[in-house]
């Protein structure tokens, strides 16, 4: 089951992150495009997400 993230709003718009868990995978897609869908390990995720956080794929100027 999808599951909207929380910093998505809730006016009804497609742009958002969704997420869904199925045994050891982690599927991750956007609203307005649901036929893409990555699928990621919870470390793998856990990793992406502190590495977010700490501001590894930050672009200055972009």
């Amino acid at each position: 089951m999808w599951q909207k993230s929380s910093f998505s709003g809730v006016d009804g718009s497609h742009n958002c992150l969704e997420v869904a868990a199925d045994g050891g995978t982690v599927h991750i897609r956007e609203g307005d495009r649901p036929q893409e869908i990555v699928a990621i390990g919870p470390a793998a995720l856990r990793d992406f997400v502190l590495g977010v956080k700490a501001g590894e794929f930050d672009q200055p100027g972009a």
